[in-house]
Formats: C-alpha cells, sequence, structure tokens
C-alpha cells in the first residue's frame, strides 16, 4: 500500500488557497496547494513514510519577510505547532484557530531536512475570511448576473452563487448556482461585500443558514458545518 492511500483515502483534492501570513514583521501572501498522491509517495519514499503528508509552498513574494525567512516555492509544510498537516484544509482551520499576532512555529520539509519557520498571523480582513468560510462550506459568491427568462434582472451587486464543489456541504443541502443570498443566519444582506462581511463573522463549528432568492421566491436553507462532516 502506498503512503497516499495510508493517509488520504479517495481522489485527491487539488484546493490552491491563499493566506494571508506575517512573518517576524510585515504583510505576505504565501499561495498553497494540497499534495498528489505521486508527490506524497516521492516524499515518503525520500524521507521514510512518516513524511509522507503536507501542502506545497507554492508562491512566496520576493522581497518580504517570508522569503527573508527562508519560506520558499516547492517548500512542503508539515506541522504548525508540532501538529501534523495534511491538508491545505487542515492548515487553514489550525491557522484560523491560532492566536492573532502571536507566532507560531511552521516546520517545512525539504530534501535536506526539516526547518522550522516562525510565522506571525494577523487576523484576515472581514470580506476575504468570509471567501473563505464559503469556500469551506463549498460555494462561491460573485456579484449577480441576469438570467435568461427573468422578469426582472437582480441589482448588479447582489451575492449570487456561481460556483458549488461537488459533493460539498453546500450542494448537498440544496444551494444552487444562481441562487442569490438574502439573509445570513439572521441578518439581512443586499450586496456581496455585506454577504462576504456576514460570513466572515461566522465560524465553522456550526451550521449555516441561508435565505435566497431563486425564481423570485424565498427559499430557506441549513447547511450543517463542515466540521460535522465524516
Amino acid at each position: 500500500m502506498t503512503a497516499a492511500a495510508l493517509r488520504r483515502p479517495g481522489v485527491t483534492r487539488l484546493l490552491v488557497s491563499v493566506l494571508a501570513l506575517l512573518v517576524t514583521a510585515g504583510a505576505v501572501e504565501v499561495r498553497i496547494r494540497d499534495m498528489s498522491e505521486q508527490e506524497m509517495d516521492e516524499l515518503a519514499g525520500r524521507h521514510g513514510i512518516g513524511e509522507g503528508f503536507g501542502v506545497v509552498i507554492v508562491d512566496v513574494m520576493e522581497d518580504t519577510p517570508a522569503s527573508r525567512a527562508g519560506m520558499r516555492p516547492g517548500d512542503i509544510g508539515v506541522a504548525l505547532e508540532g501538529r501534523p498537516v495534511t491538508d491545505t484544509r487542515l492548515l487553514q482551520r489550525l491557522i484560523a484557530r491560532a492566536p492573532v499576532d502571536g507566532d507560531v512555529r511552521l516546520t517545512i520539509l525539504r530534501k535536506d531536512g526539516r526547518k522550522a519557520v516562525p510565522v506571525r498571523l494577523m487576523a484576515m480582513p472581514r470580506p476575504v475570511a468570509g471567501e473563505r468560510v464559503a469556500a469551506e462550506f463549498g460555494f462561491v459568491l460573485r456579484e449577480a448576473e441576469a438570467q435568461a427568462g427573468q422578469a426582472a434582472p437582480p441589482p448588479p451587486t447582489a451575492p449570487a452563487v456561481t460556483f458549488i464543489a461537488r459533493g460539498s456541504v453546500a450542494e448537498k443541502a440544496g444551494l444552487e448556482v444562481g441562487d442569490v443570498i438574502v439573509r445570513v443566519n439572521d441578518l439581512a444582506v443586499v450586496t456581496r461585500d455585506a454577504a462576504r462581511e456576514a460570513l466572515g463573522d461566522l465560524g465553522l463549528e456550526r451550521p449555516l443558514k441561508l435565505t435566497v432568492r431563486r425564481a423570485g421566491e424565498p427559499v430557506n436553507l441549513t447547511l450543517p458545518a463542515p466540521d460535522s462532516r465524516p
């Protein structure tokens, strides 16, 4: 059995995420993605089966504290504060739960071994956090566009669902592409920015209640918390 099979059953997700971090001082964006099964097998073969997991650092902005601290594209993030990191979703959650403005240790793996990089976390802007929350539930918001056959198109800034991830809690709860969100839990929203900010105030441990407008009619939906999925 391969290292990938031991650590991640099923099809590997090719999720790409952007994390806003502070490394020692100053803001930096670090782009990461999940490892493919082939990459996990190669990593385990090179470093031992105990190392067959992690996330790939795809890009580090040049001349930033992150690059000066030694982070490089191609590094494999394998642990945060000593806790193993198996995929981007877990790393995002660990970062979200870590104290803001505090230093944490991100352990990276290279051909020549491990290195701990000090990372200082900053709070995500609410709209950015809201986009991340939506992605965790499995949907993406954009400004609404007129649909064929609509008597009256939605306002140009209305928050419309433009993508739903297959197998996500959003899909299973019945959310559909083209739905326009009008309430997030008990808060009315009329623009995409308002919806993003409302989502940004939420955690991922509780269900998300949405009221959407579909074909001119309100529809109430409850999306289970992503943490509650098997």
